[in-house]
């Protein structure tokens, strides 16, 4: 079946998001993993809201969560440190798996931001070498 103009200009945006989109694993201070997904514009689209002890482990997390993705539940909440909205994902016993990576100040544009990362999520291939770059 033939796609129609406006379904085509979607899937070309899919696709060229998808191609420049890399997920970077960072360490922090006290020597904990955690990934960040990064749009190819350079800004930062998700975080792991947990750390982890290796980055082995890290990197398993996020694989996991693409896998996992049909059966993750999430939305949109107040943000903890005062005003504006942020977006979680969570699984099946509650633990936050992916976090906004920023405080968005209308519920309209966080939730946007929530339904282009579930999107995403479905694009990405977490065992490809493009996404996690030259590591």
């Amino acid at each position: 079946m033939e796609q129609q103009p406006k379904e085509a200009a979607r899937t070309a945006r899919s696709a060229v998001v998808v191609a420049g989109t890399r997920c970077q694993i960072d360490i922090n201070g006290e020597g904990e993993y955690g990934w960040r997904l990064v749009a190819p514009n350079g800004r930062s689209v998700a975080v792991s809201p947990l750390a982890y002890a290796s980055h082995t482990l890290c990197r398993a997390a996020f694989v996991a969560l693409c896998a996992d993705r049909a059966t993750l539940a999430g939305g949109i909440q107040h943000s903890t440190e005062g005003g504006g909205w942020v977006w979680v994902l969570w699984d099946a016993p509650g633990h936050h798996v992916a976090a906004s990576a920023r405080t968005y100040e209308r519920h309209a544009t966080c939730r946007t931001s929530y339904e282009r990362f579930r999107a995403l999520l479905a694009e990405l291939d977490p065992q490809g070498t493009e996404l996690w770059g030259r590591h």
